[in-house]
């Protein structure tokens, strides 16, 4: 597994997560994860934070989503943990994201403050608004228009793809020709770190992430785009010396070359 560090002192390491890597195992998928690598790369982390049961978590003091990319803050010893969960708590960390949603959004600026809580027709997801079951936690997103486009796409993830069998293609009956569709380039600035959080909340604004399995699942994914379309693009802070820091992560440029 090759991952790109992008920061890193004596306290705080800082890398580049992939799409598609958990960051930490659920005990039950083989997958590697982030996890594995920092116990590869960096074994004195193991004891560092708190384990969940028998799933260790080592120096991982905030999460991003399994097909979420960018930038993943870790703590190399306890008193840097301790320090770092206490200004993502204290509402310290300002988080920045870019994504690609569905359809165009018509303010430049806005707001989305609805709490978050349990789908109850599936554990997995959380929704905003009515119907929420379980405990309710508080939610606030910012976000800001960077571009309105069209761009050419599939109407879902395999429509694009043209089955193939011996000795040729399954034909054009098994194949939908892309078409131009709406979509928004947007930087988002989530104030709180609920859980699917972004996904959720522009699910409520009805612009889905696009490419988003599980809050999007039959919505247009733009050719050339095989992940979900969100992106951790920075984060800033004072380290434990009150010195400012800002990590970076680059735009991927799958999202440059839809959005050009």
């Amino acid at each position: 597994m090759k991952i790109k560090i992008l920061y890193e002192d004596k306290d705080i390491l800082a890398i580049e997560k992939p799409s598609g890597i958990s960051v930490h195992g659920d005990g039950r998928s083989k997958e590697k994860t982030i996890t594995d690598w920092i116990l590869k790369n960096y074994p004195k982390m193991k004891n560092v934070g708190e384990p969940m049961g028998e799933i260790l978590r080592p120096g991982i003091v905030h999460r991003l989503d399994r097909d979420t990319s960018g930038v993943l803050l870790l703590a190399k010893n306890q008193k840097s943990y301790e320090f770092l969960k206490s200004l993502f708590q204290n509402r310290e960390m300002k988080k920045v994201y870019v994504a690609l949603v569905d359809g165009w959004v018509k303010f430049d600026r806005g707001v989305i403050n609805k709490p978050i809580g349990r789908s109850p027709k599936d554990f997995r997801r959380y929704l905003a608004g009515r119907g929420v079951r379980g405990e309710i936690r508080e939610a606030i997103t910012q976000y800001k228009v960077l571009k309105r486009f069209n761009a050419s796409a599939c109407e879902n993830f395999s429509s694009c793809a043209l089955p193939r069998v011996r000795g040729g293609t399954l034909g054009d009956k098994n194949f939908h020709k892309p078409s131009l569709r709406k979509f928004t380039f947007i930087e988002i600035s989530p104030k709180t770190g609920r859980t699917h959080q972004i996904r959720v909340h522009m699910k409520f604004l009805n612009h889905p992430v696009i490419c988003d399995s599980l809050y999007n699942p039959n919505g247009a994914c733009p050719k050339g785009l095989s992940r979900m379309a969100l992106h951790a693009n920075s984060i800033e802070f004072r380290d434990l010396k009150g010195k400012a820091i800002k990590i970076e992560s680059p735009i991927p440029k799958e999202f440059k070359n839809i959005v050009k």
